[in-house]
């Protein structure tokens, strides 16, 4: 990993969190401590974060940017989308979660004959257009940063309907299968999305094995099946395996 996407997943870990400890971060990045204390440095001679004894704060505690997280791991991200889109059958139906993973699933889809039902702006800008999806928007409080809705409109209108299929995005799965995610407001809407379809498939790259979040979204027994590559970690995937989740690698 180069020195820059290092660092900008440090700012990432710290938006998501509000703040991070030297090991904690180290550990997450498979580097030492030193390295973290370095990219720290000048990470807060950029004004990019704020340095403290111990590790570093956030500048604000706003939602990281759509168009940025999108351009991060595009190429794992790609493989796995391919590999979720493949699972679904013409003529089923399918909940596509917030975030740009269940975006590049979406651009999967077009010409197909299915039923996708979503909270996700992005995936409504990237499907509206293709005659033979037929696209259900949910209703729900715009939230700008993160092109998604949410709120109580969001989940009421999930209990109004079952689908065949979810894909799930995460901010990280931890060592004991839990899904996690980072920011509160999301969380009661995945749990409705959960309810809502026969089929959970979680959609994870590497980098969210444990990746980061402090809200629990669901244990690893309400789940059917993870998609994600062969660098996740094995300990983890292995206890999926034994809670009964199908791992697929992409």
């Amino acid at each position: 990993m180069l020195p820059q996407q290092r660092q900008d997943q440090i700012v990432r870990a710290l938006r998501a969190d509000g703040a991070g400890g030297v090991k904690v971060l180290a550990a997450q990045l498979g580097v030492s401590e030193a390295t973290i204390r370095r990219d720290l440095e000048q990470l807060h001679e950029q004004g990019r974060l704020t340095r403290v004894y111990g590790g570093a704060l956030a500048v604000d505690g706003g939602d990281e940017p759509f168009d940025e997280v999108r351009a991060v791991h595009a190429t794992e991200k790609d493989r796995i989308a391919r590999r979720a889109a493949a699972l679904v059958t013409d003529g089923q139906s399918l909940l596509l979660d917030i975030g740009t993973t269940a975006l590049r699933v979406a651009q999967q889809l077009h010409g197909r004959s299915l039923t996708v039902v979503t909270s996700n702006l992005a995936v409504l800008e990237e499907l509206q257009n293709d005659e033979q999806i037929e696209l259900i928007i949910l209703g729900g409080f715009v939230r700008r940063s993160y092109r998604s809705l949410v709120g109580y409109l969001t989940e009421e209108s999930l209990r109004q309907i079952h689908v065949d299929w979810l894909f799930l995005g995460t901010s990280g799965v931890r060592p004991d299968g839990r899904v996690m995610d980072s920011t509160m407001i999301e969380v009661p809407v995945k749990r409705a999305m959960i309810k809502a379809a026969d089929k959970v498939v979680l959609l994870a790259d590497a980098t969210k094995f444990p990746g980061h979040g402090v809200a629990k979204v669901c244990e690893p027994t309400e789940l059917s099946m993870l998609v994600t590559e062969p660098a996740a970690d094995q300990a983890t995937r292995a206890q999926l395996t034994e809670a009964g989740v199908e791992v697929v690698l992409a």
